[in-house]
């Protein structure tokens, strides 16, 4: 089944069909896992289920990419970077990351505090001599370089400008910036509460600055994005870019269920909080090189011990639901540990999550204001699980039977659309829009002909499926219980 009923899909890494397996595809899979048919089904289920999501979320494009290990896996880009041209996205898109940019800006902090510049204990006002923010708990501890990292400062969350407001976003210039701190004060004592603040993370590009005496892009640029090989990540938006690799974005679904195009922006002094582009394919890189740290040790681009640092939670909320390294967001999946950051800007949601102990990571861009995590968790479930369960036993893929492809498709009804598509030697059903396309799939098991009975999950079988076909042969509907849906897609 092709996902594309409006939505079109274009690979940067083996650009092989979905549906067409090899002969030799088992040999094959142990050195490329994507040639697996149990990885080829995943992202078929997977694709499925984003297409839904994109077709009734009305999402223009997405690019997403899957690291294990040190290598870029799989990446995809579905729907079109510029729906009035129809050009469509690529993992080499072009996306505005948000907050994603203080990870960069995070790690040239402990880069510096590496080499002697700074310490975390440091005091703002002692690094920035311009920094005149009031005080308002005097008592409590001071603003911190370790506090910004972790969100921990008691600063508040934006500096004195309305710039996450439309349809300007006025963002405001670093001198702006500075001269608002005069009219704000902390809001919490330091150490007191998580608040995560884009004022606090701007400042510590200032620090950047003032401690290496080069301007914050230089330093990112030469000693973070060019020693990686990110020549696709700007610390802005690259204007001769727009209309062009850079994607349009879009806002938030409105009530009338359309999506307003939003304004191409700069973020200027919030730039080291949020005003970095960024492909899916660099942001892979930043990924590779992490687990190519842990796993090797050493000091590429940091210390292998800061790396660790950085990962480790140093600040807890009281009601124990925000966790937060240095720089870095800490989370949990499935009991596994995450750690990255995600993103929001006027028309644009990423997120770039790293599971260390599985070295697996998940990359998502969308270029409008929908749920990213929503699409890493999926991407994630499908995708991810099915690499390491060939990763684990590389031998166990078998070849989709040919003979069920003819069943493959989206079929609607009244209560709603169902996907059918091959899963081993059995048919695959997905409802859509679905949650959890891994938790919602259902099993159908050939009985004799068209017909086919949903396997229970006791393994047992329930009720029949019967596909109907037209005159000329061609599957054109099933039914289940006497009633009917009818295909509509392929």
């Amino acid at each position: 089944m092709r996902p594309s009923r409006r939505h079109a899909r274009t690979a940067a890494l083996f650009p092989l069909p979905l549906l067409l397996l090899p002969a030799t595809a088992c040999a094959q899979s142990a050195s490329d896992p994507t040639r697996d048919p149990r990885f080829q089904q995943a992202a078929e289920l997977f694709e499925v289920w984003l297409d839904a999501k994109m077709d009734y979320e009305k999402i223009p494009s997405v690019a997403v990419g899957l690291v294990h290990d040190q290598n870029l896996v799989w990446a995809r880009g579905y729907g079109e970077a510029h729906p009035e041209s129809g050009d469509p996205a690529t993992p080499a898109t072009m996306y505005s990351i948000c907050s994603i940019s203080k990870l960069f800006t995070s790690i040239g902090v402990m880069q510096l505090r590496d080499e002697g510049k700074l310490r975390l204990d440091d005091r703002v006002s002692a690094l920035l001599p311009w920094y005149n923010l009031e005080q308002a708990f005097p008592e409590g501890p001071p603003v911190t370089v370790e506090g910004i990292l972790t969100h921990s400062s008691g600063l508040p969350r934006e500096s004195a400008h309305p710039y996450w407001t439309g349809p300007d976003f006025p963002f405001p210039t670093r001198d702006e910036i500075i001269d608002g701190l005069s009219r704000q004060e902390t809001l919490y004592p330091g150490s007191h509460y998580f608040q995560y603040s884009n004022l606090g993370m701007a400042l510590a590009g200032q620090i950047v600055e003032e401690a290496s005496g080069m301007s914050y892009d230089d330093y990112v640029r030469t000693r973070i994005l060019e020693p990686l090989g990110m020549a696709d990540t700007y610390t802005d938006i690259p204007e001769e870019h727009r209309g062009g690799r850079f994607a349009t974005g879009y806002g938030r679904l409105k009530r009338d269920g359309e999506r307003s195009e939003s304004p191409f922006f700069q973020a200027h002094g919030i730039a080291p909080a949020a005003g970095f582009s960024s492909t899916v394919e660099d942001l892979a890189k930043l990924a590779s090189w992490q687990f190519r740290l842990l796993e090797n040790g050493g000091s590429e681009i940091l210390d292998v011990n800061t790396l660790r640092e950085m990962h480790r939670v140093h600040w807890v909320d009281p009601d124990f639901d925000t966790m937060w390294g240095l720089g870095f967001s800490v989370g949990e999946r499935g009991g596994e540990r995450t750690v990255g950051h995600g993103g929001s800007c006027p028309g644009f949601r990423t997120t770039f999550q790293l599971q260390p102990e599985r070295k697996l990571a998940g990359i998502a861009m969308i270029s409008a204001h929908a749920n990213p995590t929503d699409v890493w968790s999926r991407m994630m479930s499908t995708v991810g699980a099915a690499l390491e369960s060939i990763q684990a036993n590389p031998g166990g893929g078998a070849a989709r039977p040919a003979s069920l492809a003819e069943y493959e498709g989206l079929y609607e009804s009244t209560w709603g659309e169902t996907a059918i598509l091959r899963w081993g030697e059995d048919l695959a059903t997905l409802g859509l829009p679905s949650g959890n396309p891994a938790e919602a799939r259902g099993t159908l098991r050939r009985i004799e002909g068209d017909t086919f009975r949903r396997v229970r999950d006791d393994g047992e079988l329930g009720e029949a499926y019967i596909f109907h076909r037209d005159e000329s042969g061609r599957v054109e509907s099933y039914s289940v219980h006497g009633n009917f849906s009818r295909r509509v897609g392929e």
